[in-house]
């Protein structure tokens, strides 16, 4: 019986779209992880069809590949990005509606996977804008982002271990030096209490095997920088810049010419203010923190650092340093994700441009003066 039914579906699936081969409509998909919910439009709103596919390949190819050029509407999520380029191959027009900017779905009090499917398509036949469009990066740029993220997961693995183990030799007196993560293990095995040794062994084991592949994913991103985006190093002229941040954000825009101005990019990246102004009320509030946090983490790093000690003078430094010197709550917090706002804009004019940095272009003031100020 369990055979018969899941044949019976998949002939269901092989049919869904058949009738719609030909005429313009508008087909609204509402992902899931297992199936996803068809509706399909025509240009005056009437449901022409709708049912439910396997979110798989095949499927969605079989379906797709018999109709006519139509506009596809899907929301961001795990499964957007290869289903938008299945589909752009079938000669389809995608649009990916960025799920943050849909209240009218998240917030709705009858949501269903077929009412969202619904409200897609519809806001897909009227306007377009108002789902706000992204567009996803090519599967190249993706796979090699996987590498970024994944040493990003171990370096999180690495700092809850570090943690866990201060945590443990704390709760029993005794405290640990301070010291770089990347050499924990042979700065602190031997102030390791003997009690604890037997309990503490295998993390520091595991702190080190961890170093071990982290090193090895910062090698990959060296190489991958050098054999395949050479336009990172544009980016790595910037004192403070190095190849994880430089090929970071290069991978997450991967094309630079679908932004109209480089002020653009700051936005992009959830580095600019939001706003909530109604009628005289005007509050100021922090940063959207909108597009990729791991790539916005970054350059805020970069920005500390370009703040500190280590940071080599340079135009952007001394404007950072003058947001720096107003004082304030948490005034080095403001400088520095101001500071990666500007970063964001100036890494993508030499990776436009491809012009060479000039540290203190536009700068008539001395060091000193500036420091001072």
């Amino acid at each position: 019986m369990k055979k018969n039914s899941r044949k019976q579906q998949v002939a269901a699936d092989l049919t869904v779209l058949r009738e719609l081969a030909m005429g313009t409509l508008v087909v609204g998909i509402d992902i899931g992880d297992r199936y996803s919910q068809i509706c399909a439009l025509d240009q005056q709103g009437n449901v022409l069809q709708k049912g439910r596919l396997r979110t798989d390949g095949r499927v969605l190819h079989e379906q797709f590949s018999v109709l006519t050029r139509q506009r596809v509407v899907m929301e961001t999520g795990t499964h957007s990005p290869w289903i938008s380029r299945l589909l752009s191959s079938c000669g389809h027009e995608v649009v990916v509606a960025n799920a943050r900017n849909l209240r009218l779905i998240s917030e709705n009090d009858q949501k269903s996977d077929e009412v969202d499917a619904f409200l897609l398509a519809d806001l897909g036949r009227t306007n377009v804008r108002l789902l706000s469009p992204i567009q996803h990066r090519g599967a190249e740029a993706q796979q090699d982002l996987a590498v970024i993220r994944a040493r990003e997961e171990l370096v999180g693995t690495r700092t809850a271990l570090i943690n866990h183990v201060r945590g443990v030799v704390k709760s029993n007196g005794e405290r640990l030096p301070k010291c770089a993560s990347k050499v924990f293990e042979e700065k602190v095995g031997e102030h390791i209490p003997d009690a604890l040794r037997n309990a503490m062994g295998g993390m520091l084991e595991t702190v080190e095997e961890v170093n071990e592949q982290i090193h090895r994913y910062d090698c990959e991103v060296e190489h991958l920088v050098e054999t395949k985006y050479p336009q990172a190093k544009l980016m790595m002229q910037i004192n403070g810049v190095g190849a994880l941040t430089a090929l970071a954000f290069l991978l997450t825009l991967d094309n630079p010419h679908r932004f109209e101005n480089s002020r653009t990019v700051g936005a992009y990246l959830g580095l600019v203010t939001r706003r909530r102004q109604s009628g005289e009320r005007d509050p100021q509030l922090g940063i959207s923190k909108a597009g990729n946090e791991l790539v916005r983490k970054l350059l805020v790093n970069c920005a500390h650092h370009m703040l500190g000690h280590n940071g080599q003078d340079s135009a952007l430094r001394r404007w950072g340093l003058k947001l720096l010197a107003r004082g304030g709550k948490k005034a080095r917090k403001r400088a520095a994700t101001a500071m990666a706002r500007k970063l964001a804009v100036l890494m993508h004019h030499l990776w436009v441009s491809g012009e060479v940095y000039e540290p203190l272009r536009g700068c008539q003031e001395t060091p000193a003066t500036t420091a001072a100020a």
